[in-house]
């Protein structure tokens, strides 16, 4: 799972090769990942101070990119129905604190690394998985981000890293607990987990 996050974090800062088949799902990753780049590269931000400054802005960039509720239900499955309507928020607000305090801090130690841009594959009307290769000095790595729009906006909902998605790998270990504990059980250990970070 470590390795999934931390390609998701990659991808959102990497130089771009002008994709084969763009549009405007892939058109939204690109322009959010200018975004974080232009922070990261940012100089202005030293010291400590200028570092939590610097997370703050990745992570209200984060919140234009992903659609947290929906990754948040598709990753709960079927035990989506067990959580009462307070209990899907706090979720859905625990679930984007892991993920952002896992990829956060990698996000702020850019390298060099690049990504190209494949294309933009229509999934269905309203969703679409945009194609791109991570390219590393030790190979490329297939990175998928599936999307769908919603308003009128295009917002992440899974990363798919070398056939690994990151919705499917959580609901497995979110599956195991909830497959004998109720959902306040869940919630309990994920706030443990937001607050020992």
């Amino acid at each position: 799972m470590r390795i999934v996050i931390v390609l998701s974090a990659a991808c959102l800062l990497l130089g771009f090769a002008t994709p084969a088949f763009a549009g405007p799902a892939l058109d939204t990753v690109k322009s959010n990942a200018d975004e974080v780049l232009k922070v990261v590269t940012n100089t202005a931000y030293k010291g400590e101070a200028g570092k939590k400054a610097k997370q703050e802005q990745i992570r209200k960039i984060s919140l234009k990119m992903f659609d947290f509720a929906e990754l948040s239900k598709r990753t709960l499955g079927l035990n989506w129905n067990k959580f009462s309507t307070a209990q899907r928020q706090e979720f859905v607000d625990l679930y984007k604190g892991i993920l952002e305090d896992a990829y956060v801090d990698k996000i702020t130690s850019y390298t060099d690394e690049r990504i190209n841009y494949t294309k933009e594959l229509q999934l269905s009307e309203n969703s679409a998985e945009v194609q791109s290769t991570v390219v590393t000095k030790s190979g490329e790595i297939p990175v998928y981000y599936r999307m769908h729009n919603k308003d009128g906006l295009w917002r992440v909902y899974d990363v798919v890293i070398e056939g690994v998605s990151l919705v499917n790998n959580y609901r497995t270990q979110f599956r195991e607990i909830l497959a004998n504990n109720p959902p306040v059980y869940l919630l309990e250990t994920m706030r443990k987990k937001v607050q020992n970070k």
